[in-house]
């Protein structure tokens, strides 16, 4: 058995903030990671360029302590503002039901519409019913318009199209007040040389041992983290487990969760978002824009691709399986995919739809250690639920990751701060978050 002051379980972005701030504390630790790489959800695949398969974005860089971190460790960025799934802001192509680009004046007019539901979304929200959903609450702001039929649906779609882009959740099993963090300050950026430079400079200094799954956390006396290659003991834990990991069952934490973080728990759920990256021989869509999306019954599952040559160096597009999609096509071949996708481009471009060179494609469903991409707010869950599953437990147990912060959830920026308040808990003393990138 080994000891040290404080057990990190995961070395994601959250776990590794909090070792790392520990360590330069003085304490003694130790990441266990069940991977043979750190970064968890932000993963680079290099093989052949740098594919971000985990997280692509800093969605808005204004305040954000990820930016400083990116910047601090001299990571090259691209700025490409409609991430968030923005309406407008940069330029977008869209085209119709008919698979007609919108005229500028029609585009505008649509933003607009978009815009007026947005800005009496929060009022809706509020008055809303603790199980109320996303849609019905969007139903409520959409009856408020008064437009007709058509105008409505539009809308309607850009919609659901958002809740399941920005949570991979059907917008009926979303929560209403899921999208309540929805807010984009200062531009996005994207990283041409991979996201995972992050933790990668993270972990520097660090003692992270690979390849170490977790099966049990017993928090009895002290903590004792039990893995398949040995026993650790600590007077604290950080435990960064996915939310999906935690409902698996596949580490046995004793005694069980108290009822604030177990409660909480129970109203969070992993979400089924996958990414498709094709790159093609030549560039043969719009140019000078950021995005491309179809409105219309067409665009149920493929309606969105975002224009990545500039930071790829290559034409590359980047389309999302996010919610329905991504469990339909779940066991598909990359050929039925492939397949699926380019009927929709050559709806939009014809035969200059050419056929992809590339084409890569996550799989986080099924990865036993993630078991999804990002946690989302299931019916009846609050806001709140975020802090309230990140409870100190016991004196020596503190939960981390992105499910854990309520003001930015699901982003890397929500693994970084989450981890960085379990350290000050541990530490019993305010840490500047800068310590994570001072020399």
């Amino acid at each position: 058995m080994e000891r040290v002051d404080t057990v990190v379980v995961g070395a994601g972005v959250a776990g590794l903030t909090a070792a790392r701030l520990l360590q330069d504390a003085g304490r003694t630790v130790v990441v266990l990671e069940a991977r043979d790489r750190v970064g968890g959800r932000v993963h680079t695949d290099r093989t052949d360029g740098a594919t971000d398969l985990g997280a692509s974005w800093i969605h808005g860089v204004d305040g954000s302590p990820v930016a400083a971190a990116a910047a601090a460790f001299g990571m090259r960025t691209v700025e490409f503002t409609v991430g968030g799934y923005q309406v407008d802001g940069r330029p977008i192509a869209n085209y119709g039901v008919d698979g007609r680009r919108l005229p500028d004046e029609a585009a505008r007019a649509f933003a607009a519409d978009v815009h007026a539901v947005d800005a009496v979304l929060p009022e809706v929200i509020a008055a809303s019913a603790p199980e109320a959903s996303y849609r019905e609450a969007t139903e409520e702001a959409l009856e408020r318009q008064g437009w007709d039929a058509d105008r409505t649906q539009r809308v309607r779609e850009y919609l659901e199209h958002r809740a399941e882009e920005q949570y991979g959740a059907w917008i009926e099993d979303l929560a209403a007040h899921g999208l309540d963090d929805d807010q984009i300050d200062g531009d996005e950026v994207v990283f041409p040389d991979g996201y995972g430079a992050l933790p990668e400079r993270l972990a520097q200094g660090l003692d992270v041992r690979l390849g170490h799954v977790v099966t049990g956390v017993d928090w009895t006396d002290g903590v004792l983290v039990h893995t398949g290659r040995g026993v650790f003991a600590g007077d604290t834990a950080v435990v960064t487990l996915p939310v999906g990991v935690l409902h698996s069952g596949a580490v046995d934490i004793v005694p069980p969760l108290p009822s604030a973080n177990a409660d909480a728990l129970g109203r969070l759920r992993m979400n089924a978002f996958e990414k498709v990256f094709l790159r093609f021989p030549e560039r043969f869509w719009d140019e000078g824009v950021y995005a491309i999306r179809q409105q219309g019954p067409e665009g149920r599952w493929w309606h969105s691709w975002y224009d990545l040559t500039a930071a790829h160096g290559r034409p590359t597009l980047l389309t999302f399986a996010a919610g329905p999609a991504a469990t339909a096509t779940r066991d598909w071949a990359d050929e039925q995919v492939v397949a699926s996708v380019m009927a929709q481009l050559r709806r939009l471009y014809g035969d200059r739809a050419v056929e992809p060179v590339a084409v890569h494609r996550t799989a986080w469903q099924d990865d036993p250690f993630a078991h999804g991409s990002y946690a989302y707010m299931t019916l009846g869950s609050t806001t709140a639920d975020h802090d309230d599953l990140a409870t100190p437990i016991g004196g020596v147990l503190h939960l981390a990751g992105e499910a854990t912060w309520t003001d930015d959830p699901a982003t890397v920026s929500a693994a970084m701060l989450s981890g960085h308040r379990a350290a000050e808990r541990i530490l019993g003393a305010a840490v500047p978050i800068e310590r994570l990138w001072a020399d």
